[in-house]
């Protein structure tokens, strides 16, 4: 007797079911249109500081072209061990409880595959970055999301994440300073987070790829330092945004040695090892790295406040983003729905910027621009954006 249940379709009913990744629409648009100023690709405008590319061109000179381990050299994982203890004092073994990725992208998909059972739900607080929640269902888990919003300056309140969890919570996944809207989650509240986590067993996925841009007073609170935290904690991390290195495609995850074991058994049937020569760039990055980091992020916070400023006073509400590189500013005043702004401001000013709703419902009303471009550029820009405003 044949089987009738064979599905017919050549396609995984999970990936036909994912949507299509909000912002390459948009991409795709400023590749057809001359003159555009992009404010929605979210990299440093920088180039990578010479001397990290020296470091690969030498590896290459030499003949160090080969594999690695799988965890990665050991020289890198020791200087990110080194890193993280010397800024935020929490010690992690090089040998067993460090992994080298590519980007941290297949870090956060290593640690999803690694902890999830079909069913099992992560937490997700919103507006995200859009990979969070396709990541957790291609994991066969099942993203749950925590809205923020503008009255809050998009930090989450802890009585909603409180209401979120169910008894299929497996984690949550945090991410401070945060794409898209450059929220900054205080250490106040990142205590009630862990508080929550311990009380309830679960464990903490935490991005903290723009823990070098904080812009506040207060600073970057590293999750894993928090007390008690470290031992349900997986920390992902990179070179991507701080260093300018999004092309070289390093990151990291740090972890209890039985989590980055099972995140390196998958790792190694997957990628294997990162790339030998991003990895000496990116070491090299760790070990002279420091001056580059500190000058990109002041001329950043000067593009913020300009940004800023200007979409206060085109009439955009925006609150001040204290991290990473994007301001998230209301457009409801025009009239106009996010993706309307967004697909006209393209086609009648030439500035590409990103709706608001591709980081999750609760983003509606808003665009995601980002200050990574040069302060002519911005200026030019925000002119434009007037321009519009004003036309409509």
């Amino acid at each position: 007797m044949v089987s009738t249940d064979r599905r017919t379709g050549r396609i995984s009913q999970l990936v036909a079911d994912l949507p299509p990744s909000g912002i390459r629409r948009f991409f795709d648009l400023v590749e057809q249109t001359e003159g555009v100023i992009s404010l929605g690709v979210g990299e440093p405008d920088f180039a990578t500081p010479w001397t990290f590319s020296t470091a690969a061109i030498t590896a290459l000179e030499v003949g160090r072209t080969n594999y690695t381990s799988n965890l990665g050299l050991l020289s890198l994982r020791k200087g990110i061990a080194a890193h993280l203890d010397r800024r935020y004092g929490v010690t992690y073994d090089p040998r067993g409880e460090v992994l080298v990725t590519v980007g941290v992208s297949e870090a956060l998909d290593l640690a999803c595959r690694s902890i999830l059972d079909p069913g099992d739900e992560v937490i997700i607080i919103e507006p995200c970055f859009v990979s969070y929640g396709a990541t957790v269902k291609l994991a066969y888990g099942v993203p749950v999301a925590v809205s923020t919003h503008a009255e809050d300056h998009f930090v989450p309140r802890i009585e909603a994440i409180e209401a979120a969890i169910s008894p299929r919570t497996r984690a949550f996944l945090v991410s401070t300073p945060s794409n898209p809207t450059g929220a900054v989650i205080g250490r106040q509240r990142l205590l009630e987070i862990n508080e929550l986590a311990a009380q309830h067993d679960l464990l903490v996925i935490s991005d903290e790829i723009y823990d070098r841009l904080s812009y506040g007073p207060e600073g970057h609170t590293c999750f894993a330092s928090l007390p008690g935290a470290r031992e349900r904690t997986i920390l992902l991390n990179g070179f991507s945004k701080a260093y300018a290195m999004t092309g070289w495609r390093i990151g990291y995850a740090c972890a209890p040695g039985d989590i980055i074991g099972a995140m390196n058994k998958v790792h190694q049937y997957s990628m294997m090892c990162a790339s030998i020569i991003s990895q000496e760039a990116a070491l090299e990055a760790l070990k002279r790295g420091e001056r580059h980091v500190q000058d990109m992020v002041k001329a950043y916070n000067q593009r913020r406040r300009m940004v800023v400023d200007g979409f206060n006073r085109i009439g955009l509400t925006c609150f001040e983003p204290r991290g990473a590189f994007y301001t998230f500013p209301c457009i409801e005043s025009t009239g106009l729905d996010e993706e309307t702004f967004c697909e006209r401001l393209l086609n009648e000013q030439k500035v590409a910027t990103v709706p608001g709703s591709a980081f999750g419902a609760c983003g509606a009303g808003h665009i995601r621009a980002t200050y990574a471009a040069s302060m002519e550029q911005l200026r030019e820009a925000l002119a434009r954006i007037e321009r519009f405003v004003q036309s409509l």
